[in-house]
């Protein structure tokens, strides 16, 4: 498919990903037509098409990107060995990564049910592969004595629960800074799996 005349695709493609995961994250996919889109970014609506095939691409694509980011970020964050150490730098990391995406973070979980089944099944195996870090984490963690959990699977999902609603609350300039909300979280989840 060409471009318009006179787009980059290098500069338009993400600036339309960005609109659309901005007015996805505030009206909810189903909500938001793709005009919208086209007229957030500053083009026709027939010239979305060159950027992405329809609105589930666009949504899929979105999540994935970010789920595949978060990982990779992840996997070169990862200290390795001690299981506590791990424990804190994963509280940190989740924390420190999803304030920085808030919008990307929000439609990654509220937007699941608008994913057709192919689409779904791809963004949840991403999911899970995250998700399975904090219980790995636990697991290593009881294993070496160092942390408890009557259920590891079940911890796990508290973890990445407890610290994704960070997002529901914080301001950057309110009375706690990013830095002291990563301690304090961090502390809770050792907390959590008495580590």
């Amino acid at each position: 498919m060409a471009r318009p005349s006179g787009s980059d695709a290098g500069v338009t493609g993400p600036r339309v990903r960005q609109a659309a995961e901005r007015l996805f994250a505030r009206y909810g996919y189903a909500a938001v037509s793709m005009r919208q889109i086209a007229a957030e970014v500053g083009i026709g609506a027939g010239a979305l098409y060159h950027y992405t095939p329809d609105k589930q691409a666009l949504l899929a694509d979105m999540m994935r990107a970010h789920l595949e980011g978060l990982l990779d970020a992840w996997h070169a964050a990862d200290p390795g060995g001690d299981p506590i150490r791990r424990l804190d730098a994963f509280a940190r990391f989740h924390i420190r990564f999803n304030l920085d995406r808030s919008d990307a973070v929000f439609v990654a979980n509220m937007e699941l049910r608008a994913l057709e089944p192919g689409n779904f099944e791809e963004i949840e195996t991403l999911r899970r592969r995250y998700e399975s870090v904090p219980e790995e984490i636990v697991s290593a963690g009881a294993a070496a004595g160092v942390m408890s959990a009557p259920d590891v699977k079940l911890a796990g999902m508290a973890l990445i629960a407890m610290l994704t609603g960070v997002n529901t609350w914080f301001r950057d300039g309110g009375r706690l800074d990013r830095a002291a909300v990563e301690a304090i979280y961090a502390d809770m989840a050792r907390g959590m799996v008495g580590a």
